[in-house]
């Protein structure tokens, strides 16, 4: 799951969002507020999501609609959300990432969207519908929530664009920024960036390849000096502490709006170009009120809401659209919109014993 940084700003589109009473349809159209307990015979909600993943008066706003109650949690990483739902723990929706999605499916932890509940799924973006494709390929266990890719933040006055545009990821390799990088502390993009720089898939299991991999890392460990990090980087790069950072697309957003001398780039040789998307478990137990609170986040008005305030893009077109104008708060930024034409960007799938293999690897790899 995407490390996060709020926007310092005061939102306006959940106020936006109650003058119109309701937004679980098309925006614009006003609608009666609905009594959970009457319409599906429970009135409680338990959602599980990364922390900082929401905008403000998202959740407050669906209770008022609803007369009911959502309990929100929030957690770390997809495999401590995991690790708990194997306790037994109970959600009626959680928000994993791709290739966590692919793993509960293929373990047939999920149940089925209702498609007749999904009234905005029509209004998603082309590119994220293909993009889900690639790990839930008609759309039967989940609905886009966020997406990205992850690329390059750089000090345009430090860093010559030219030279990174042709070195790509190989410019965490090049000794004129010895000492002055921050590189994410993650074994699956850690390794996605190694793989991409050699040429190689990203799902790869060859063991040459991934030998290959390791030695780059190890490499660009040895003679670069990187400082690994997770969410200070983006405070980091705000700040200006390094030339060029590997960061998440949306959190590269919020360094652009905050710093002029930062640029974004997603390197030619691919990058992971991810989605994270909600989901309802087998075990939920408010499941009709599950799938109102899943379209009910893909309206124009939450996505608008959400996106303002985390960064992130939105799965709809029109949310992004206005937001990358002219009129909205991310115009002429350039990490805000993924790019959808990159021939060699890929989104992972699970496989658990390269997962396992990595994390290993990635351990060595830090070793100094």
């Amino acid at each position: 799951m995407k490390q996060l940084k709020k926007l310092s700003k005061i939102l306006l589109a959940s106020s936006t969002c109650l003058a119109l009473t309701a937004c679980g349809g098309d925006s614009g159209k006003s609608e009666e507020h609905i009594d959970a307990q009457e319409q599906f015979g429970c009135n409680v909600l338990n959602v599980y999501n990364a922390g900082e993943y929401i905008g403000e008066d998202v959740i407050s706003t669906f209770e008022k609609m609803y007369n009911a109650r959502v309990n929100y949690d929030t957690f770390e990483s997809n495999e401590i959300m995991y690790t708990k739902l194997l306790g037994g723990s109970s959600y009626d929706v959680i928000v994993p990432s791709d290739y966590m999605i692919e793993r509960m499916i293929s373990e047939d932890m999920l149940q089925p969207l209702n498609k007749e509940q999904m009234k905005n799924e029509k209004d998603l973006n082309p590119a994220v519908v293909q993009t889900r494709e690639s790990f839930d390929p008609d759309g039967v266990y989940s609905m886009p929530y966020f997406w990205g890719t992850v690329g390059l933040v750089y000090n345009k006055e430090v860093v010559d664009a030219d030279t990174i545009k042709k070195e790509g990821w190989e410019v965490l390799k090049d000794t004129n920024y010895k000492g002055d990088i921050y590189f994410y502390d993650s074994q699956r993009d850690g390794f996605m960036i190694a793989f991409k720089a050699l040429g190689y898939s990203m799902n790869t299991d060859d063991e040459n390849q991934i030998q290959d991999a390791y030695q780059w890392l190890r490499e660009m460990n040895d003679t670069m000096e990187p400082a690994y990090v997770t969410d200070e980087v983006i405070d980091g790069m705000a700040n200006g502490e390094k030339a060029i950072a590997v960061m998440y697309s949306g959190d590269a957003a919020y360094v652009l709006s905050e710093n002029p001398d930062m640029d974004w780039i997603e390197p030619d040789q691919g990058t992971n170009k991810w989605l994270d998307g909600m989901v309802i478990p087998k075990n939920a137990s408010c499941s009709g009120l599950a799938n109102e609170f899943i379209n009910y986040m893909t309206s124009y008005d939450i996505q608008l809401a959400n996106s303002e305030y985390v960064g992130y893009t939105p799965v709809r077109k029109d949310v992004e659209d206005y937001l990358a104008g002219e009129d909205g708060d991310y115009f002429e930024n350039k990490a805000y919109a993924p790019r959808t034409d990159g021939k060699n960007d890929e989104t992972f799938h699970y496989s658990e014993k390269l997962t396992k293999q990595l994390s290993d690897l990635w351990n060595k790899v830090k070793i100094q």
